[in-house]
This record gives C-alpha cells, structure tokens and sequence, in this order.
C-alpha cells in the first residue's frame, strides 16, 4: 500500500480509533442498535470512538470532536451503557476470550495510577467549620467560668 493510499485511508479516521479487527471483537459485546426510527441513532462505532477520545484525552465531554457526533450524544450513551452494566460485561467477555486463548497472566497485578487533580481552590484550605478558641472551649467543656462579683457563684451562662 503506498503512503498516499494509506493517508486517504486514515482521512477520515483518527490514528487512535478502533481498527477493524477491534471493531469485530467488541461490536457483538454492545447492545444492539436500535431501528431507525425517527431520528437516526448514531453508530455505534462512531460513539466508542468518542468515548474512547474523551478517556484518553482527559479532556471535557464538551471538547468532542465533531467527526464523533454530538457530545450529548457521546455522553449519554457512554453513562446509559455505564448504569445497564454494559461496560463490565465487555470487560468480562474480553477477559474471558484472553484467558480462553491463553493470552492472559493472572498473576500479574496492575495498579491504576490516574492522578485527580483538585481544583485550585481546594490546595491548602483548612477543612470543618472554623469556631472561634472560646466557642471551642465552651463546646468542649474547658472553657473557665466567670464569679460574680456580687454572689461570688460561678454562673454557666457568663463565658464571654
């Protein structure tokens, strides 16, 4: 295949999207698509690429390419699959076929090393409600009562 029929393939396709041989293995996983009613869904395919954009790049659902489709669109499929459980049954299902195939070490461990950035505004902050000393004391029960001058008898009420 020469260099400008391999440019025109992938024209239209991002590097990173699923090739045909990941398609096969993973469209039997989806739920089926719907008919075309009303307003044609989109593909599936089309949308897993998406998906598969917004986990890698990190970046927000609004920031879609436009080559995916509609980032409602996107996002709504991605959370539906998520709630109908249709993520860990994929995962499963492709688990099973590695171990069956004989490609899969069960003995290795990999830990997930994503790293949540915080907002600005939350490095450093003090956390809980800010009492004042005295208010503290009073509420802890060490704080020091105050004698009337007059009774010379330790009111419970006078801690200012």
């Amino acid at each position: 295949m020469s260099a400008n029929s391999m440019r025109s393939t992938l024209r239209g396709m991002d590097t990173s999207d699923l090739t045909d041989v990941q398609w096969e293995r993973l469209c039997p996983l989806l739920p089926p698509q719907k008919a075309r009613t009303g307003r044609p869904a989109k593909d599936h395919r089309t949308v897993l690429n998406g998906i598969l954009w917004i986990l890698r790049t990190g970046s927000p659902w609004r920031s879609l390419p436009e080559r995916y489709g509609s980032w409602k669109t996107v996002s709504s499929r991605f959370y539906r699959w998520q709630k109908a459980g249709v993520w860990d049954r994929i995962l499963s299902s492709l688990q099973r076929q590695a171990d069956a195939e004989g490609r899969l070490d069960w003995s290795l461990h990999f830990v997930d090393s994503t790293v949540i950035r915080a907002h600005q505004h939350a490095a450093g902050a003090k956390g809980g409600i800010r009492l004042s000393r005295r208010l503290a004391e009073v509420e802890a029960g060490t704080a020091r009562r105050f004698t009337s001058g007059v009774s010379g008898v330790a009111s419970p009420w006078c801690w200012c």
